[in-house]
């Protein structure tokens, strides 16, 4: 299932660190399946959304820099070292979550975005998050 928002943006969130963030709704919760991923389009930029088991949502980008294709969101979810991670599926790099991170390839890394939940439904950020 590819997800794209037809909801215009809700309100800012009230934390400092979100309150200027351009929120996008992109689907509810509940379409997402625990450690699995989902691609979404979040204002033409592709962006893999990934729902953890403690119900946490994290967004990278669906650009796998190294096979140079929009892939990431077919990747294998899982962890290293308690954190969560996400492998290509066509190389195997494998990325912290959190992070964006290579941890196989330093030289490479995915964009994250900053992601919500509220009223059961999840918004993404519309610019990538500073690393």
């Amino acid at each position: 299932m590819t997800l794209t928002a037809v909801h215009p943006a809700t309100q800012p969130a009230t934390s400092a660190t979100h309150a200027t963030t351009d929120w996008q709704p992109v689907c509810p919760l509940e379409a997402l399946e625990p450690l699995w991923a989902e691609a979404a389009l979040v204002d033409h930029v592709q962006v893999a959304v990934v729902r953890l088991p403690s119900d946490e949502v994290v967004a990278v980008s669906h650009w796998d820099p190294y096979a140079k294709a929009h892939v990431m969101a077919r990747g294998i979810v899982g962890s290293r070292g308690g954190r969560p991670t996400l492998t290509s599926p066509l190389h195997k790099q494998v990325y912290d979550l959190a992070t964006g991170e290579c941890l196989t390839d330093p030289a490479l890394r995915l964009a994250t975005f900053p992601v919500r939940v509220r009223d059961g439904i999840v918004a993404v950020g519309r610019h990538e998050q500073a690393a």
